[in-house]
C-alpha cells in the first residue's frame, strides 16, 4: 500500500476554496464554524486547503455552519480561480485584520 499522499481533487479543492469564501464573506473564524458544525477546527482548516477526503455528513454540516446550500459550495470555480488567489486574498485579510 503506498504512503505517500494523493493529492487534493478538483472537488476537494473547489469545496474547500469555496467553503473558505463563505466563512471569510460572514466574518467567521475558524472556531465558529467549528462550534456551528460540532467539528474541530484544525479539521476544518485541512478541509479548506483541500487535504481531507469530507463525508457528506460533514459536508452538509459545514454548509450549514455557513448558511449555504451544499450545492452551492460544489459549484466549480470560475476560470482562473486557483488556491493562488486564495492564498493572496488570505494574506491580504490578515493584514487587514491586525
Amino acid at each position: 500500500m503506498p504512503t505517500s499522499k494523493r493529492p487534493a481533487s478538483d472537488a476537494r479543492k473547489v469545496f474547500g476554496i469555496r467553503l473558505r469564501e463563505a466563512r471569510w464573506e460572514r466574518d467567521l473564524t475558524l472556531e465558529d464554524v467549528a462550534e456551528k458544525a460540532d467539528m474541530n477546527w484544525s479539521y476544518i482548516a485541512q478541509v479548506e486547503r483541500g487535504e481531507r477526503n469530507v463525508s457528506i455528513d460533514n459536508l452538509a454540516a459545514l454548509a450549514d455552519a455557513v448558511d449555504m446550500a451544499l450545492p452551492d459550495l460544489l459549484q466549480p470555480l470560475p476560470a482562473g480561480t486557483d488556491d493562488q488567489k486564495t492564498q493572496a486574498v488570505s494574506k491580504k485579510k490578515k493584514q487587514t485584520n491586525g
